[in-house]
């Protein structure tokens, strides 16, 4: 993936276009093409302190010098300074972020990489001719959602080794040592004030920090003579010349392309970014970055795409095993918190969505027993009344989830007491996965030679009351929700998964009129925005600060995860015909564009409802990334980059 010269010098665009590196343990570096943070998430090492979480904005960026011409960018009150970006003459992903530049009369190459499972950020120099370069480290320490100020309490001392300088700003938290290649070590220590990042002012959040720098170290660069530096919380004495070499060798091989197709590749190597494992070795999958972590419905839907179509099976059943060991009266944690905290159980449909997991699973060659001693208990509990009123209503056999003030369901936008949209009573998507979660327990019941009929009797009173309780006569459609005032006819996304789970609960003419009606007022370039044009509320615009942001999240925003789930409906109502296959491809290959256009190599969580459809929220989302692989093994009938058995990392 490759960004031209004219795009780089052009900071407008090349602030706009992000990169990602992530280390499989929660930590990450990003930043922009330009060279700038423009987010208080950007940073060249956000270590993980107790993987998945309690990440930390350790070393926030380097500006660099050649031959006395900065290369560096910073976004200071009413000016950049420096402007290196204007040096840039290209920038691409291979695999990693690499930059080029021409200045001081020499050719600059700088790239980095994440060193597998550690908290260490590699970034290396090469030039064409002799030159003399200095890179002046920037640190914030500070957590992740933070923003750091001059304070008296950083403790500026430094250890000059030789081969690492090292310095421990904070007691409690951990040093960081940068390893480097031979150089000279200026001490220089001292604070640089109000550095601005405008995607938080945009974001109507504080935007202004002050960083911290120890000095700078001076390299003799030349063809024959590179340098690196390894900013490291680990042992600095772990990397030489040789193991630089070695990491970046081993590096390349993981990161290999696991398809011929570029789009598949891409899509592939986006989702292996989303992979890590907790301090105790256990897999997970986070959410997105830069600032979620492994949240339980966005693991159990994004799980299908970003392992089990691939292959990786005994990692997806360790997903689901790490959460069920987390089960709490029938529900599977939504959040880990960041510092230790309980586990939060504040969702109607993240269980549910376990056992579609479980299902593509056992699709997909795995051996589902384990799961059906916990899916017992779970469908107990929702029968007999769980947390936050989730449980069956004896009328009906629907489910039935939270009260006023809640919010349950995946469109979960709260701001101080508004509820955005309020979705309790009988969600339309909640009722489709437990329809689904009681069919699948009639056959995991069969297969453990155990009684299947209370399972049949509850989907068969499901399935009843659901079309009686649901379709929308007028709109020829499903209602959004029951509620205790009646049925919600807003038009939203969420009855395409009456009709795209492996049991719907429509009949075929019923099913198309469903598709339809989201296709037509719906469904974008980009994914299925979350309310019609024309109904009340709409918000064509992800925006602002958080009140006008959560105010739009699921009032009109588009979400690309749900492309997934229209084409399984697509292809559940009109079936396997060539013209049906083909309008589903062009569909989701349609999406190959969005690698190139927030975060380069990743699909973003939400884009704007109305055109040209800006990629905004989260840069980089499992489930957007996890829709396309599965839409796309759908499509394929098979996936052929799926490689059962190979584990990666």
């Amino acid at each position: 993936m490759r960004i031209d010269r004219e795009t780089c010098t052009d900071y407008a665009r090349s602030s706009k276009l992000e990169w990602l590196e992530t280390n499989g343990t929660g930590g990450f570096a990003m930043g922009t093409v330009a060279g700038a943070n423009t987010r208080r998430y950007h940073g060249l090492l956000v270590a993980s302190l107790r993987p998945p979480v309690d990440r930390h904005v350790l070393l926030s960026k380097l500006e660099e010098e050649v031959n006395q011409t900065p290369l560096g960018v910073s976004q200071y009150p009413g000016t950049l300074a420096p402007e290196g970006f204007r040096h840039l003459t290209g920038f691409r992903l291979d695999p990693f972020p690499v930059w080029s530049y021409e200045a001081g009369g020499v050719r600059i190459e700088k790239k980095l990489f994440l060193v597998e499972r550690r908290q260490s950020v590699v970034i290396q120099y090469q030039a064409d001719w002799t030159c003399r370069l200095r890179v002046r480290p920037f640190l914030a320490y500070r957590d992740y959602h933070s923003l750091s100020h001059a304070n008296s309490s950083l403790d500026g001392r430094t250890i000059d080794t030789g081969s690492s300088i090292e310095i421990r700003p904070y007691a409690g938290m951990p040093a960081l040592a940068l390893a480097h290649s031979p150089a000279a070590f200026e001490a220089g220590g001292g604070w640089y004030h109000n550095t601005e990042y405008l995607e938080e002012l945009d974001r109507g959040l504080d935007f202004r920090e002050d960083l911290y720098t120890p000095g700078s170290l001076v390299f003799e660069l030349g063809p024959a003579t590179p340098a690196w530096i390894v900013a490291t919380i680990e042992r600095a004495g772990a990397y030489d010349a040789g193991t630089i070499r070695e990491l970046e060798t081993a590096e390349r091989e993981r990161r290999r392309p696991q398809s011929r197709d570029p789009f598949v590749a891409r899509l592939l190597a986006a989702a292996d970014q989303f992979r890590a494992r907790r301090a105790d070795g256990k897999p997970t999958i986070m959410a997105g970055y830069p600032w979620f972590t492994d949240w339980g419905r966005d693991t159990m839907i994004a799980l299908p795409g970003v392992l089990i179509a691939r292959g990786l099976l005994d990692e997806a059943r360790q997903v689901i095993q790490g959460f069920l060991d987390h089960l709490n009266q029938g529900l599977i944690p939504n959040r880990f918190p960041d510092r230790g905290e309980q586990p939060e159980y504040n969702t109607a449909d993240g269980t549910l969505w376990m056992f579609q997991a479980v299902y593509a699973y056992e699709q997909a060659g795995g051996d589902a027993a384990f799961f059906y001693p916990a899916a017992k208990e779970i469908i107990g509990w929702h029968e007999r009344g769980t947390h936050h009123r989730i449980g069956v209503d004896p009328a009906d056999g629907l489910l039935a989830a939270g009260g006023p003030g809640s919010q349950l369901t995946w469109m979960d936008a709260m701001v101080g007491d508004w509820v955005v949209t309020p979705r309790d009573g009988k969600p339309v998507e909640i009722n489709a996965l437990w329809y689904n979660a009681l069919k699948l327990m009639e056959k995991f019941a069969r297969q453990a030679s155990d009684s299947a009929a209370p399972y049949t009797r509850a989907a068969r009173r499901v399935k009843q009351s659901f079309a009686k309780a649901f379709w929308n006569p007028q709109r020829n459609c499903l209602y959004d929700r029951i509620g205790a005032d009646g049925p919600d006819p807003t038009l939203r996304p969420n009855q395409i998964f009456a009709v795209s789970l492996p049991f719907p609960l429509l009949d075929k003419k019923q099913q198309q009129a469903v598709v339809k009606t989201v296709e037509q007022h719906l469904l974008t370039p980009v994914g299925l925005r979350t309310l019609a044009p024309g109904e009340e509320g709409y918000r064509p615009r992800y925006e602002g600060d958080p009140w006008r942001r959560d105010g739009a999240y699921h009032q009109g925003t588009v979400w690309p995860w749900l492309l997934g789930a229209f084409v399984a409906a697509c292809l559940n109502a009109f079936g396997r015909s060539k013209k049906n296959l083909d309008s589903c491809r062009r569909l989701v290959r349609g999406m190959e564009s969005e690698l190139e256009r927030g975060c380069l190599g990743s699909i973003a969580e939400i884009c704007d409802a109305d055109p040209p459809h800006r990629p905004a929220g989260t840069a980089a989302q499992a489930w957007s990334v996890a829709g396309l692989i599965t839409a796309l093994a759908a499509l394929d009938a098979r996936a052929p980059w799926a490689k059962p058995g190979r584990e990666r990392r």
